[in-house]
C-alpha cells in the first residue's frame, strides 16, 4: 500500500511538471509600425533555491553572456535567495529591413519576422569565438538538413591537432555526440550553419568556430518554420538608437565584437550617435558608466 502510495506521489509530481514546466520556444513579440523599434518588457525574476544563470537563460530563453551584462553585481552560480535578477526581454530591433533573419553579432540574437503576421520571434545564439569569427553577410538558407552529419574541416582538424595532439574523427554520425545536433540551416552554400548543440552551455555566447549555435528547441522551431530561401542578414550593431512616439529617446549598448574593424571592441562615438544623444550633460552622464561597460540593457534619456 505504502508502495502504491509513493508511486502515485511520483506520477502527481511529473503530471505537475508535465503542465508547469514549459520547453524553450522563442520569445514572439508584437509590431507595432515601421517608425516603433522597441519591443518587450523587462522582466524580474526573483531568485530561489537552485537558481543559476545557465538554469535561468534556458528557463527565459535568453543569452547567458545578456544575463551577466544585464546582472554585473551577482555571482552567476551563487545568487542569493530573494535577490533580484533582471531578465533581458525588452530590446530595440536592429536598424534593418523587416523581413527573414536578422542575425545581430554583438547582441547574440537571431530575430525571424514573420511573413504573414506583423510578428517577431527572437532567440538567443552562440557565435564564433575570438578569431573564428561568424561573417557579416547577405544570404538566403540555402538547405535543411535534419540528423546532419559533422565532417570537421581541415582548419579544425588542424587545429585540434595543435591543441590535444590527434585529430578528430573524419565525421560523426547524427546522434550524441554530434556538435551540430538534430537540425541545421545552411548560410547559402557556404560551410556555415545556423544548428543544434549537443552542449546546453555555449548559447548566448562566442564559443563556435564560426557557425550559429541554438538550443534544441528553437533550432527545431526555426527548421519547421523558415522555409529554404527565407533571407538571411549577419549584422555588426553594438549601438541601437530609436525615438519611439516621437517624444522618448531610446538607446541600447552591447559590447563590441573585439575582432571586427568596426568597433575593435570598444564603443565607437560615432557621428550618428553623437547627434541622437545630443549635448546635454545628464544625457552623457548617464550613458559614460554604459559605454565603459555595455549592459545591453534599453535606456530611456528622454520622455
Amino acid at each position: 500500500m505504502k508502495q502504491n502510495k509513493n508511486r502515485c506521489s511520483i506520477s502527481l509530481c511529473l503530471f505537475i511538471l508535465l503542465i508547469f514546466v514549459k520547453p524553450l520556444m522563442a520569445t514572439v513579440y508584437e509590431l507595432g509600425s515601421v517608425k516603433t523599434r522597441l519591443i518587450g518588457t523587462p522582466k524580474i525574476h526573483k531568485v530561489v533555491k537552485g537558481d543559476y544563470f545557465q538554469q535561468l537563460a534556458e528557463q527565459y530563453d535568453v543569452g547567458f553572456l545578456a544575463l551577466l551584462a544585464a546582472n554585473p553585481q551577482h555571482d552567476p552560480f551563487l545568487l542569493q535567495i530573494d535577490s533580484e535578477v533582471i531578465i533581458p526581454t525588452q530590446m530595440l530591433l536592429p536598424f534593418m529591413t523587416r523581413k527573414g533573419i536578422v542575425i545581430n553579432l554583438p547582441e547574440l540574437r537571431l530575430y525571424y519576422f514573420s511573413p504573414v503576421e506583423n510578428k517577431v520571434h527572437v532567440f538567443p545564439v552562440g557565435i564564433g569565438r575570438q578569431g573564428l569569427s561568424t561573417p557579416l553577410t547577405s544570404t538566403i538558407i540555402g538547405e535543411k538538413r535534419k540528423d546532419p552529419i559533422w565532417r570537421p574541416t581541415k582548419e579544425m582538424q588542424d587545429r585540434h591537432f595543435a591543441e590535444h595532439g590527434k585529430y578528430l574523427a573524419k565525421e560523426i554520425p547524427a546522434g550524441p555526440n554530434n556538435p551540430f545536433g538534430k537540425y541545421a540551416l545552411r548560410l547559402g552554400t557556404s560551410e556555415y550553419l545556423i544548428h543544434g548543440s549537443n552542449k546546453r552551455f555555449g548559447i548566448g555566447m562566442r564559443a563556435s568556430s564560426g557557425c550559429i549555435r541554438m538550443y534544441d528547441n528553437d533550432i527545431k522551431w526555426l527548421f519547421d518554420n523558415v522555409p529554404v530561401n527565407t533571407k538571411v542578414r549577419v549584422v555588426n550593431q553594438p549601438v541601437k538608437m530609436s525615438y519611439e512616439n516621437g517624444d522618448k529617446q531610446l538607446i541600447e549598448i552591447h559590447q563590441p565584437l573585439t575582432d571586427h574593424e568596426a568597433t575593435k571592441g570598444n564603443v565607437i562615438l560615432t557621428k550618428a550617435m553623437q547627434r541622437f544623444v545630443g549635448t546635454k550633460r545628464e544625457y552623457w552622464q548617464k550613458l559614460l558608466p554604459i559605454i565603459e561597460k555595455p549592459n545591453g540593457l534599453v535606456i530611456e534619456l528622454a520622455k
